[in-house]
Parts: C-alpha cells; sequence; structure tokens
C-alpha cells in the first residue's frame, strides 16, 4: 500500500500554515535569521511560504501559479547575504516548529523533512552572493519519501 504524499501525511494546508508560522515566529527570535525580516515583512509572506512547501512535499501548485515557481521564491532570497551558520539555524528552527506544531513524529517522515531542508538551505545560501544570477522558469522541486522526485 502505497504511502500518501509528505503533503497529506503532515496533514496538508492546514499543518503547512502552521508550520510556517510557527517555523517564521522561531526566525524571528533567532539573533542571525531575524536579519532579513528587519527591513519588513510581507503581509502573506507565513501563507506564501507555507504554499511553497506544500508544492514542494506533494500539495497543488498555488505557489507556482502565484508566485513564479522556484525561480520566484529563489529570486526573493538572491543577493541579500548570509551568516556563516544561516544554513543549520535555519534548519534547526524548521525542525523544532515541525515540533511545536505537532507533525507526526515518524522517523521516515521527519528525516525527509530534514533533508529537504537542508538541500534548500544549500541552494538558498548559494545565491547569497551580491552578483548571483537565479535562472528564470525553474520548477518547484518535488520531495517526496524517498528524497528529491
Amino acid at each position: 500500500m502505497a504511502r500518501p504524499s509528505i503533503y497529506e501525511f503532515a496533514g496538508g494546508d492546514a499543518a503547512f500554515l502552521s508550520l510556517a508560522a510557527a517555523h517564521h515566529e522561531r526566525c524571528l527570535q533567532d539573533p542571525e535569521l531575524n536579519h532579513p525580516f528587519s527591513h519588513g515583512v510581507n503581509p502573506a509572506h507565513i501563507e506564501h511560504l507555507a504554499y511553497y512547501w506544500a508544492e514542494v512535499f506533494g500539495g497543488p501548485a498555488r505557489y507556482s501559479e502565484s508566485h513564479g515557481g522556484h525561480s520566484g521564491m529563489l529570486e526573493i532570497h538572491a543577493r541579500q547575504g548570509t551568516g556563516e551558520d544561516y544554513g543549520p539555524r535555519f534548519v534547526a528552527c524548521f525542525m523544532q516548529a515541525a515540533d511545536d506544531v505537532g507533525l507526526p513524529d515518524d522517523s521516515d517522515f521527519r528525516a525527509q523533512l530534514r533533508a529537504y531542508m537542508e538541500s534548500a538551505t544549500r541552494e538558498v545560501v548559494s545565491y547569497a552572493p551580491p552578483d548571483s544570477q537565479v535562472p528564470a522558469h525553474l520548477p518547484v522541486p518535488r520531495w517526496g519519501w524517498k528524497g528529491p522526485e
């Protein structure tokens, strides 16, 4: 019997909205990660973040349809610079947020959440230098029970 998508297993839209809100709050509390938010935040940031992650993990393609897919997300973060331990701190906040909102405590599920976020933060950090160019029309990556699909 096939497992549901990670999106479905997590609890769908409600779970990803809760995760995005908890993660955002943890980032605001982090002395290094809060810097990107110091110049203000789009009021729909949490919803956009939730839709992006939901799409990555098998949910509807709302982020791609409304915000330019993966290239759009990377462009928001490109050329912003990062601190030395941005990636590990971001991943730690993400995993703690998963605990905060009570996402399933399934080892395969948690391993894929972590693996995705580690991969995603490496990619975002690769576009941090001031001369970075984000390729156009990159699709949102899809992540399943065995990693990237």
